[in-house]
């Protein structure tokens, strides 16, 4: 028996509760106890209020438990040794009992009080829907060139019927009986949403995008770190469609039109040259990890996997153009967040309580 069943049966075996959830919200984590207060606060003042929130840590040894345990979150644990992105979400999803599971990365904030509402309204349009997803945008942290990848990834438009398989797990839902005839791959060192969404398609179901389900994605990465998430995520890649062919001259050629682009983008925009040695890394760093990626032959060394999992440190857009939402906009100024002000040097809020 698959190992994600065991998880589903165990956890039904010990339920007693008949007030079941709509919504059960996964989050994985590790080290991130500069962002995850935001995010639980965020969720708190979601205006659909009926969820319950499941936390996935895989080893965190700084202050990220410490910060959720203010907040009603219930805490399952995977160790290093056992961690995929795929075996971390089955586990969290194999405790869920609401019909949708939405998934977010535990670096992202939503943007506005309706979020949930969004993810969940095309569900109860069709039952055919499998995923739907939301925009994602960057802060004032993010990267010239990630930015410009936000817009190219999350665009305005919304898609309410998607005949390609791309999603992304840091802002996604999907339906859980789904789920339960198919759980994620926890082989893949990335792009477990890509391969699920494409077995979703090959049955008939349907992905939806709603680019004002928005939230904003922090990533704060060194070189080293961009190099090796595109690395992993070029030799998912490379399993789940393994007629995708990215050579040295493919290499050359994105790198070359990207940072021109972008380069060319900035200027325009007077951010030049403020941004210019970013643009060159940033785009040398995506390029060069995902052609290692796809030479790399075989299984992959558990040293690698290691090091992919566990790093050695941690515009205008639709969802703001709509002034009908304005009230909706979550102010994240106007009540202290565990773990980002008036904490200790680990991040712990002074008046923090034991947990029972």
């Amino acid at each position: 028996m698959p190992l994600w069943r065991l998880y589903v049966a165990g956890w039904q075996a010990g339920l007693e509760r008949v007030d079941l959830p709509r919504i059960s919200l996964v989050i994985r984590c590790y080290n991130e106890a500069k962002h995850i207060g935001r995010l639980l606060v965020g969720i708190e003042r979601q205006s659909f209020r009926d969820i319950e929130i499941i936390l996935v840590d895989s080893g965190s040894t700084d202050a990220t438990l410490d910060i959720a345990a203010h907040f009603p979150v219930r805490i399952l644990h995977i160790t290093p040794d056992r961690f995929s992105f795929g075996r971390s979400l089955n586990m969290g999803c194999a405790a869920a009992t609401g019909d949708v599971i939405v998934i977010a990365s535990a670096h992202v904030y939503p943007t506005h009080a309706d979020w949930l509402e969004r993810l969940l309204a095309p569900f109860d349009a069709d039952p055919n829907v499998a995923i739907v997803y939301g925009g994602q945008r960057g802060d004032e942290r993010t990267r010239y060139s990630e930015h410009r990848l936000f817009q190219s990834w999350f665009s305005d438009t919304p898609n309410p019927d998607q005949q390609h398989p791309f999603c992304n797990n840091a802002n996604a839902a999907i339906r859980r009986a789904f789920w339960l005839e198919r759980a994620y791959d926890e082989v893949l060192t990335g792009l477990e949403d890509l391969e699920w969404a494409t077995h979703m398609r090959r049955q008939g179901r349907r992905i939806v995008y709603d680019p004002t389900a928005c939230i904003i994605h922090v990533h704060e990465e060194t070189p080293e770190r961009v190099l090796k998430r595109y690395q992993r995520e070029a030799i998912a890649l490379r399993t789940i469609m393994p007629e995708l062919r990215f050579g040295f001259p493919d290499f050359l050629r994105l790198l070359t039109a990207n940072i021109a682009s972008d380069l060319w983008q900035a200027l325009k925009e007077g951010k030049l040259p403020g941004v210019g040695w970013e643009i060159l890394w940033f785009r040398f760093m995506q390029f060069w990890g995902t052609w290692r990626g796809h030479r790399l032959q075989g299984e992959v060394p558990q040293a690698l996997k290691r090091a992919f999992f566990y790093p050695a440190s941690t515009p205008p857009s639709a969802w703001n153009r709509d002034e009908a939402r304005g009230n909706l906009r979550i102010d994240y100024g106007s009540a202290p967040i565990p773990g980002n002000q008036g904490g200790d040097k680990a991040g712990r809020p002074r008046d923090r309580k034991e947990p029972e």
